[in-house]
């Protein structure tokens, strides 16, 4: 295996890794490599999932491995054991750690661990509250496939609602293959100075406003998210009221480029974020979406193990 891979946000794959691993999600899996055959891969989940489990058990089995799925209180990251602890535990049965965690900083104390125990078991990040690279890459291999590899800094992609974890990586993996991204949202919802600055650094253009209209005029690709995230439970009622008006629905839509498509990670909360006759009409791509999670949790596993993109057959590619 080549240099250790953890992936706690897009920007760790790098412009190349990036386009590795939408290369190895897209070939048929058949001309992968069972990279992972006869070894674990551990599923460290804080917070409950549909698509982030599924998907990454089905391509743990499809490289040939045994997913272990852990729930947060068997392990008590930080309180029965620090999460450092935890890692190096996990990484004497499995190859590969895949956490999806409240803090960011547990997967960071998870790395520093097992770097400095010169641990060869790469970390991915499944969703934190600061980042979702696999959504993200599950979202940009849909845009692919959808608009063609060629053009993408033709397209625009606008974020309607809260610029949380999923918008963060959304836009850096926009920008890191050129595509414009624009973000509306309330005041004091909007993404960090600091967020900003790392999207724009890749060199994609980045627009910010609080006008859901301004954000999807001649826009190809309208994305949203729920307005309360696990944990937010508390805030349910002051978001429902702080996001009113930016439901992406039919009117909105219709300032968009013609064939504009619709984007969502899902859950989606009809009647709240998007509307039944867009989430579920003919513009959206949600279940292509959910699709590719697995597509692309498979590429980016057979990447963190050191497959060669160059070494597959290339007429194997969907």
């Amino acid at each position: 295996m080549s240099a250790l891979r953890h992936v706690l946000d897009i920007d760790d794959l790098g412009t190349e890794g990036l386009s590795a691993v939408m290369a190895l999600a897209t070939a048929d899996p058949a001309s992968l490599p069972p990279v992972l055959e006869g070894q674990g891969v551990a599923l460290v989940f804080e917070k409950p999932s549909n698509r982030s489990r599924n998907s990454t058990e089905m391509a743990t089995v499809a490289l040939g491995g045994h997913p272990v799925y852990i729930q947060g209180h068997e392990v008590g990251l930080d309180v029965r054991e620090p999460a450092g602890d935890v890692a190096l535990t996990l990484a004497c049965y499995h190859s590969v750690l895949c956490a999806r965690v409240i803090d960011h900083g547990s997967l960071v104390r998870m790395t520093v661990a097992l770097d400095a125990a010169d641990a060869t078991v790469p970390v991915i990040n499944l969703l934190s509250d600061v980042a979702h690279p696999c959504q993200a890459l599950a979202d940009l291999l849909t845009i692919r496939q959808h608009f063609g590899t060629d053009g993408l800094p033709e397209r625009t992609v606008a974020y309607v609602g809260d610029a949380n974890n999923v918008w963060r990586s959304l836009a850096i993996a926009s920008s890191m293959v050129g595509m414009p991204t624009r973000v509306a949202s309330p005041v004091g919802f909007g993404p960090t100075d600091s967020d900003v600055a790392l999207v724009r650094s890749f060199g994609g253009d980045l627009v910010v406003t609080t006008d859901p209209t301004e954000a999807v005029e001649g826009v190809d690709a309208v994305y949203t998210d729920v307005w309360t995230s696990m944990g937010q439970e508390a805030e349910a009622a002051a978001r429902l009221e702080a996001f009113r008006g930016f439901e992406v629905n039919e009117e909105l839509m219709k300032g968009t480029r013609e064939g504009a498509v619709v984007l969502h990670c899902l859950p989606a909360h009809r009647g709240e974020e998007i509307s039944a006759g867009v989430v579920d009409g003919p513009r959206s791509l949600v279940w292509q979406q959910a699709t590719n999670r697995m597509h692309a949790m498979r590429g980016l596993l057979a990447w963190v193990r050191g497959v060669d993109v160059a070494s597959l057959d290339r007429g194997g590619h969907q």
